[in-house]
């Protein structure tokens, strides 16, 4: 288990944002593609293997400026001692959740603790906010992410097979969307 960092710390992102997303690197190897087994811990998930290839969707630092100044949305940028190294995009969404939009940590930060901390700064501002809880999508290609979440408590609630397919009609990338609900009746 990853210990987290002491040097760590979270902050609202500054005008510092752009240059810390340009000079980041955001990819991920993709071994394979998962068949989302819902109620199936994501080591019984059956993958897919492929030949290893980098992923990189391209993060767009004017993306999300707006949400800086917003009373109903945040970017909160990791820093570890003095160098930022991952961001979290939160949002209210409709249906009184928080939406993480955005969680993207740098390839040398990664395995310290900063995207747990990140989530665990995500979870105090959606109970600052008063919602109910928060939820995100990925995809069944980044299964690190999909460890990550399930170990933070994160369910999966639904896939979607068909979402990308308008970018690449013989894709096999589905969008998983996770969940961790603060008081769910249904679980308790």
């Amino acid at each position: 288990m990853t210990t987290l960092n002491p040097a760590l710390s979270i902050r609202v992102a500054d005008e510092c944002f752009e240059d810390y997303i340009l000079n980041s690197e955001f990819t991920f190897m993709v071994t394979g593609y998962a068949k989302v087994l819902i109620g199936e811990p994501v080591a019984r998930w059956p993958v897919d293997a492929v030949e290893p290839y980098l992923k990189n969707y391209g993060i767009d630092s004017e993306e999300f400026c707006n949400y800086r100044e917003a009373a109903d949305a945040t970017v909160l940028v990791a820093w570890l001692d003095e160098q930022p190294v991952g961001h979290i995009v939160l949002s209210k969404n409709w249906n009184g959740l928080a939406h993480i939009d955005e969680l993207a940590v740098d390839t040398a930060a990664r395995r310290c603790g900063v995207a747990r901390k990140l989530l665990d700064v995500a979870q105090f501002w959606s109970r600052k906010h008063q919602l109910a809880g928060i939820m995100l999508e990925t995809q069944n290609n980044n299964l690190a992410a999909c460890r990550l979440y399930e170990s933070h408590g994160f369910v999966v609630g639904g896939v979607d097979y068909l979402r990308y397919r308008a970018i690449d009609p013989t894709t096999v990338e589905a969008a998983i969307f996770w969940y961790l609900l603060f008081d769910d009746p249904v679980s308790d």
